[in-house]
């Protein structure tokens, strides 16, 4: 296909400088089909997956359409989720930076409509919303649609699977019949035929075929792994490739919180997002991904719907989506920018047959991968100390210590055994797996890197449920629990492990005040009357506090507040890290326990 540049079509100098400033050159296959059409005030279908750059594709002719002169609202974009909206509001306030004058608003459920009103008021000419909430600013008449000449639908079939068609249709009828309607959508079915037909006019049709769609820049892979394997797999991939920024992907709440809490007992930065959690800490769990103090994210589909964070270097599916059009959506979200990324799918023998019908929908063959053995992560380990080792010699500052060098010398220690020794110093105790090399595969011993059709053979199992699975609750259980009292939490199969589990429960009674020999009692005002768990309380703390979770001790639990155990050394650091901060959205007070 031949490239496009955004110097190409014919749009302002702003937005040439704001793509610029963005460091794109050259467009994606829709925003070459779609901008020039949309440009022309033409009603458009656009048919494209999330990751193939369609919010520019709308939103530059968007901007262009804005005149500034005037302070009441001419664009309404309206999108499927508040993440989503967010998401793009800020993608078209990027691509209107040079643009003066011009305000872009996003109002959605779960943030007070004060501040809306506020936004609304100052005159802002281009509104980003979720459909409930829009309908709510037009009954309240604090959003008028009367100047409206252009709307535009993004994803409108994930908004019409979501219940909001009745919405769609009534924010529709309240704007101008002389307006421009542009809708995007990754599929095109019977409802959403039935809405083209009743509000556009002789639209024109862009669809992006599903090799475009597919990114070539995404090495994708499947890995035949036992379902209680699944975890030791990711981290064996985590640390084999030295992956820096991840997306992890599950089919159910409890299991995104299971996994959450599994990473950050082995002490990395994991945060959770889920349909359970409230706006303000959907929020702050985004805020932190984005600046990278998390760098892992893990979520259902639903709740990652809209995120778009640049330099992903991997998205692991931990389940096979249960709608296969969801796989699209999650790899999309690495392999950005002309850079490689990852795409690791784990499945088990059950999932065979939803595996082929998988690739007869991306029209593609998914290779499967390696699982890394204990001696590959061994190496690993070590090729990446070499590395750090070699960069450092090259740093300046190194001659103060060659003194201890030569004293440990004039004592008899030879040099390999002086090196030997500042190594393990320096590298740490390499992790201990819990499951030998033979016992992760789910392939009935044939080998991880063979590709046979017999994956393919035997009754066609799906599972039941489909759209909807997620705001259909949590009835799947995709992980081992047991209750205690009013806590659900999950067992570890760390226990008698090297690097177990830190214990983490209820109390149950009067605080006793005596912590472990080395750590530190702490007290904090949040308990479970606040909906605080153990792992909103880890998470966060880990986080603020940059101490790795496993380093947690016992965590008990009350109604109103809480006592959390952690090493001697790292009081002030927790204490300091915490100050100012929330836990799951409420204010956290944090001091050592009297």
């Amino acid at each position: 296909m031949q490239t496009v540049k955004f110097t190409d079509f014919p749009v302002s100098e702003y937005i040439l400088q704001a793509v610029e400033a963005m460091g794109f050159e050259n467009t994606t296959p829709i925003q070459a089909a779609a901008i020039p059409v949309v440009l022309t005030g033409r009603d458009v279908i656009g048919q494209a997956q999330t990751g193939t750059g369609k919010t520019a594709a709308f939103g530059i002719p968007a901007i262009e359409h804005v005149d500034v002169e005037n302070r009441s609202t001419q664009v309404l974009i309206m999108c499927p989720t508040r993440e989503l909206a967010l998401q793009v509001k800020e993608q078209i306030t990027a691509l209107a930076k040079f643009k003066k004058g011009l305000l872009v608003t996003a109002i959605y459920g779960g943030e007070s409509y004060e501040r809306q009103f506020a936004n609304l008021k100052r005159g802002t000419q281009i509104v980003v919303g979720t459909p409930g909430r829009i309908m709510d600013h037009i009954e309240k008449k604090t959003l008028k649609l009367d100047n409206i000449s252009m709307v535009i639908l993004d994803e409108a079939d994930e908004m019409l699977n979501m219940g909001f068609r009745e919405d769609i249709e009534q924010i529709l009828s309240h704007a101008p019949e002389e307006r421009q309607t542009v809708l995007f959508s990754a599929t095109m079915s019977k409802d959403i035929l039935n809405i083209t037909k009743k509000f556009q006019k002789n639209p024109e049709i862009i669809k992006v075929t599903k090799n475009e769609i597919t990114n070539v820049n995404i090495d994708q892979s499947f890995y035949l792994v036992k379902r209680e394997a699944k975890f030791e797999l990711m981290v064996r991939l985590i640390d084999v490739h030295d992956l820096q920024l991840m997306l992890v992907f599950c089919n159910t709440k409890s299991k995104v919180d299971e996994l959450v809490e599994d990473l950050q007992a082995q002490g990395y930065a994991a945060e959770g997002l889920h349909g359970d959690l409230r706006q303000a800490a959907r929020n702050q769990v985004m805020n932190k991904f984005r600046n990278g103090n998390t760098k892992i994210l893990v979520a259902t589909d639903v709740a990652a719907r809209g995120i778009d964070v640049s330099g992903v270097d991997a998205v692991f599916n931990f389940d096979l989506p249960m709608d296969l059009e969801y796989y699209v959506h999650r790899i999309g979200r690495t392999g950005r920018a002309g850079k490689l990324g990852r795409a690791f799918l784990f499945i088990s023998k059950r999932d065979r047959n939803r595996m082929r019908d998988l690739e007869n929908y991306t029209k593609s063959a998914i290779p499967q991968g390696q699982i890394p053995t204990q001696a590959d992560m061994n190496k690993a380990r070590q090729n990446k100390f070499v590395e750090k080792i070699k960069a450092n010699i090259q740093e300046e500052g190194n001659e103060a210590f060659e003194g201890i060098v030569d004293q440990l010398k004039e004592e008899g220690f030879l040099t390999h055994q002086i090196v030997s020794a500042l190594m393990r110093m320096q590298a740490g105790t390499v992790r201990k797996s819990s499951f030998k090399d033979h016992e992760l595969s789910d392939d009935g011993g044939r080998g991880s890197d063979r590709r046979t059709e017999s994956r393919f053979g035997g009754r066609n199992e799906r599972p039941t449920g489909g759209r909807g699975y997620e705001r259909g609750g949590d009835s799947q259980r995709n992980g081992s629990f047991e209750r205690r009292g009013d806590a659900t939490r999950s067992r570890s199969r760390f226990e008698g492990s090297e690097s177990p589990r830190p214990r983490r429960e209820f109390g149950s009674g009067a605080p006793t005040g005596v912590a472990e020999a080395g750590m530190t009692r702490l007290f904090l005002n949040l308990g479970r009357k606040d909906n605080v768990s153990p792992n909103h309380i880890v998470g966060a703390i880990a986080s603020e506090a940059k101490i790795p979770g496993k380093a947690i001790g016992q965590i008990d639990m009350y109604d109103k507040f809480s006592f959390i155990e952690v090493a001697h050394k790292d009081v002030s650091r927790v204490i300091d890290g915490m100050k100012g901060k929330t836990i799951n959205a409420r204010e956290a007070n944090i001091e050592v326990a009297k």
